[in-house]
């Protein structure tokens, strides 16, 4: 099967929503299937590289910075994919559509498929619905909601990657939702023999903005400073200069590590020295970094949004709290960080449920789905 894959966010570029776009495109290439990535190019970046058996073509959009897309460079993203995909439509004739986000990438699919027949399946991750992340994207939304519904009617299918993400769409868009979720390769992320670091290590990946509430993190760990510890926070936004200034008031810069953005490996290999992710978010599709950090045998404490809903279970791997309440926070990192064993069987619990999030059961839905649209055996 020949399927093109369209994401405006690709690793190294974006999020986790790239990550889980990377992780099912090389799981079909191994398989067998020829797949192809049209997505965003980035300072520094090949404009054409094959990469675990996939070919991805990045297209020029004035994109400077890897963590964080403008207006601007979403709309040229759209535009010059469609002038790329309509060239790669013709020499390469792809048999079906994999479109990860409903806007920015979307729209691209639409056109292609407006023209060219050929289906789409869309994968929507939180960040593309309407009221999924307010504060990044309620000011887009004013404009291009308007423009949006039909994107979704013209997908052959739609999944969505955690049951609250489908909820949310479907309070706009009243179209059939399949529940997919993200996965990683689980086998690759077994950690061995699990045991408590020594201080213990708390972890934090993501974009630094106030969905992620990092600020949250520092004044939390703050009060508990009189117990070992030491923590990496990875990442970049438009809040790392407001954390990085809060570490230093509380004179915490000893303890508390903020290395920037760094390559999809590097939190790999920033988890291993970890043993407990702290996510105080306000709001999550199903966050990569969650399904790394259960892979990796992590004890979870996050904000009782999202996908995390599915990633933890309270009081067995982890706790969910109100990403405002500022107490519990303290109170449930303050009594893992007390506790090894406690925390050493919340670990061991995060391991064993990683198994649901498998990429080779994951990537098997998928594989089907792209079959039953297009009806190749």
């Amino acid at each position: 099967m020949r399927a093109l894959v369209l994401i405006y966010e690709y690793p190294p570029v974006g999020g986790g929503g790239g990550k889980i776009a990377e992780e099912i495109c090389a799981f079909l290439a191994a398989r067998g299937h020829a797949v192809r990535v049209i997505t965003s190019h980035a300072n520094g970046l090949p404009k054409t590289e094959t990469r675990d058996g996939v070919q991805i073509i990045r297209v020029p959009c004035r994109r400077k910075e890897l963590y964080r897309a403008g207006f601007s460079s979403m709309l040229l993203y759209i535009l010059r994919g469609a002038w790329e995909a309509m060239l790669l439509v013709r020499s390469w004739q792809p048999e079906v559509i994999h479109v990860h986000f409903a806007v920015p990438s979307g729209a691209l699919a639409l056109i292609i498929n407006e023209f060219t027949n050929i289906p789409y399946i869309l994968t929507t991750h939180l960040g593309d619905v309407p009221g999924g992340v307010p504060e990044k994207t309620n000011r887009w939304f004013r404009w291009v909601k308007p423009f949006t519904p039909r994107i979704w009617k013209k997908a052959a299918r739609v999944t969505a990657v955690s049951a609250h993400t489908r909820q949310l769409a479907l309070a706009h868009y009243p179209v059939d939702i399949q529940v997919i979720p993200n996965a990683v390769d689980t086998h690759a992320l077994d950690p061995g023999v699990i045991a408590i670091n020594d201080p213990p290590g708390i972890m934090f990946a993501g974009r630094f903005q106030p969905q992620k509430n990092p600020l949250q993190i520092v004044q939390t760990l703050s009060q508990v400073a009189n117990l070992p510890w030491r923590a990496t926070l990875v990442g970049d936004g438009p809040l790392r200069e407001e954390v990085e200034a809060e570490i230093e008031r509380l004179g915490l810069q000893d303890r508390i590590a903020c290395p920037g953005w760094v390559e999809p490996d590097q939190v790999i290999e920033a988890m291993r020295g970890g043993d407990l992710l702290f996510m105080p978010s306000r709001s999550e599709g199903l966050p990569m970094v969650g399904l790394q950090a259960l892979s990796m045998g992590l004890a979870i404490v996050a904000g009782e949004v999202g996908g995390f809903v599915d990633l933890v279970e309270d009081g067995r791997n982890g706790y969910l709290l109100h990403p405002d309440d500022a107490a519990g926070f303290e109170r449930e990192v303050r009594g893992l960080l007390s506790d090894r064993e406690r925390l050493l069987q919340f670990r061991q619990h995060s391991r064993a449920m990683a198994g649901r999030f498998d990429i080779r059961k994951v990537g098997v839905e998928f594989e089907q789905l792209f079959m039953d649209v297009t009806g190749v055996v």
